[in-house]
């Protein structure tokens, strides 16, 4: 419901009202300026209202280029993070949604640059020339925009009347700092201009990367071909290097306070269409016209600067030696290597960036670390899914007397980092993305194992959801250990789980009918009998919630986002609008 929503969801809702806010007060404050503003009169008799539509969408692109780069400062986040620990839980949320708004903060400068790139961008704009996540039919209006808009300074450079365009037109005639139209030729081409201008080129450059840049952002390309999304992204230091040197060319003009206070438009501008030879009226003074100048990097210097000290932390973390202490090949090709790095320090639920140069020199991919922070070495678990990690497992299965170099970047929190702050969790993996809840479920087991009491976790549910049962086998020791651990504590409902196993053929369907009886599970060993197909999510938090009525209960999911949404969809169903009954908080793994 949309009560339940608002419960849990509030602090998100303000914050994207903030932001939509102040993107509002932007557009509307410069339109209205640039729309009324006597400094721009005779430039509005040339490019009429596309004039304050350029500059208004130049200040919110300004605006949104500023924040663009804020949500992927990893370490600054995870900084925040932990000076938010004593914060309220739904402050510490709003940086889990770091990548969804990175991506709104993306599209919004697509659909403001879709509208506004070269009415105004390529004529020096300080706006021009950046973009986000932009959609592929944006570059089409882009230039529709600029060719438009570069067919209002021809015709009025062509016209050869006493029009007042046609006179401002002419006005480089006057002197060299007299202009106010950037073209002084008929014979200008659209093609001249965007290659020999640095608005037309810079402009045009960054189109081209970023159509590049988007097209390689889709979900089917970022999960396939993980190596043309990393270097294609990178083209955003081409992006922010146009946005600075777009505008410097400041070929949009506007009259000088000085020359109003001389030739005021509203009392002059009739004199420069109807100008005598022998004019001795004070308007018979042309007026003059000073260029808008850039402002861009002004509003990009800070996070750029930022962004920069992140990028430098990470290669000096980089180059710290790390030795890979063990590895394992477990079954269905999941690789874990456990390494050990002087003063390397984790959180459960964590997760690192992983860079073998053996492979590439450049690309770093993420992984959730699988490790306890009680444990003396820290390890991750690899599955085959794509080119690099593919020649990974193979250069650390051949028999090579040396071992192939690693080199780490982290840890960076997660929302898992927060499941001991909650009375109850749901814990639930996906395939591969069951290895952040292998990180806590052997940090319970050593916390077990010292009778720690300041744990606030009461009860934990664990799910995991896998198509094969190959995928079962590295993680069956743990589950087993962690049985036997609470059974002799006493504390044998602690942990509740539950293995699905969602794709099986008849042989093991009838394998599992002949052994129904036996004590133990026959695809995974363990106690627990394994449940063939997906979980009924419905009746499972229905029983979560009529066993802890009273509980605030944390969801946290590592899997697809199909079923992130329906696991979301359900704490918002199961939680009680009463604050002292049952909530759901669901908490998504995001990298």
């Amino acid at each position: 419901t949309m009560g339940n929503w608002l419960v849990n969801h509030w602090f998100s809702a303000a914050v994207l009202a903030a932001w939509l806010g102040i993107n509002i007060f932007l557009f509307t404050y410069y339109f209205l300026f640039f729309d009324r503003n006597e400094q721009y009169f005779y430039t509005r008799a040339i490019l009429g209202s596309a004039l304050a539509w350029a500059r208004a969408s130049a200040k919110c692109l300004n605006f949104n280029s500023m924040l663009i780069l804020l949500p992927v400062c990893r370490n600054l986040l995870s900084f925040l993070r932990g000076t938010c620990l004593c914060c309220r839980r739904t402050l510490r949320k709003q940086l889990d949604h770091n990548l969804t708004f990175h991506k709104l903060v993306a599209y919004t400068l697509a659909l403001l640059t879709g509208t506004a790139l070269h009415w105004a961008g390529a004529w020096g704009g300080p706006g021009g020339g950046q973009v986000g996540d932009l959609p592929v039919p944006c570059p089409a209006v882009h230039t529709i925009a600029h060719l438009f808009n570069l067919e209002r300074y021809n015709h009025s450079q062509q016209a050869t009347d006493r029009s007042l365009p046609a006179v401002l037109s002419k006005m480089h005639l006057q002197g060299s700092d007299k202009w106010l139209n950037p073209i002084h030729s008929n014979q200008t081409t659209v093609e001249y201009v965007a290659f020999t201008t640095i608005p037309g080129l810079t402009g045009v450059i960054i189109t081209l990367a970023l159509i590049l840049m988007v097209t390689s952002s889709t979900e089917f390309i970022r999960r396939n071909y993980f190596e043309v999304f990393w270097y294609t992204h990178h083209l955003f230091l081409i992006y922010f290097a146009g946005l600075v040197i777009h505008g410097i060319a400041g070929l949009v003009r506007g009259q000088t306070e000085e020359s109003m206070e001389k030739v005021h438009p509203h009392r002059c501008a009739q004199y420069l269409t109807q100008k005598e030879e022998d004019c001795s009226h004070d308007c018979c003074k042309h007026p003059e016209f000073g260029s808008i100048p850039a402002e861009s990097w002004k509003w990009v210097l800070a996070p750029v600067l930022l962004y920069i000290f992140e990028r430098i932390l990470r290669v000096w973390r980089a180059q710290q030696k790390v030795v890979v202490t063990k590895v394992v090949m477990h079954p269905a090709r999941v690789l874990e290597l456990q390494m050990q790095k002087k003063g390397f320090c984790m959180e459960v639920g964590q997760y690192i960036f992983v860079n073998c140069p053996t492979i590439s020199l450049l690309e770093w991919h993420p992984f959730t670390l699988t490790s306890a922070p009680e444990e003396d070495f820290f390890s991750i678990h690899i599955r085959a899914a794509g080119d690099w990690t593919e020649r990974l497992i193979d250069t650390f299965q051949q028999q090579n007397p040396e071992m192939p170099r690693i080199e780490v970047d982290g840890p960076f929190g997660t929302a898992s980092e927060d499941v001991f702050q909650y009375e109850v969790a749901m814990l639930v993996g996906a395939g591969i993305g069951v290895t952040p809840f292998a990180s806590i479920l052997k940090s319970i087991w050593y916390k077990f194992q010292q009778a720690d009491q300041t744990l606030k976790t009461k009860k934990i549910y664990f799910y995991w959801l896998c198509r094969d049962t190959g995928a079962f086998a590295w993680f069956n020791d743990l589950l087993a250990s962690l049985e036997q651990k609470m059974a002799e504590s006493g504390k044998a409902d602690f942990l509740t789980y539950r293995l699905f196993l969602t794709g099986w053929d008849t042989s093991i369907a009838n394998n599992v009918a002949l052994r129904f009886d036996t004590p133990t599970d026959t695809v995974t060993g363990l106690r627990h009998k394994t449940i063939f197909g997906r979980p009924m999510w419905n009746s499972e938090f229905a029983a979560v919630a009529a066993a802890h009525p009273r509980s605030v209960v944390g969801v946290f999911l590592c899997g697809p986002e199909a079923l992130a949404k329906s696991l979301q969809k359900f704490c918002h169903q199961h939680s009680s609008l009463d604050p002292r009954k049952v909530k759901f908080y669901f908490n998504k793994e995001n990298f």
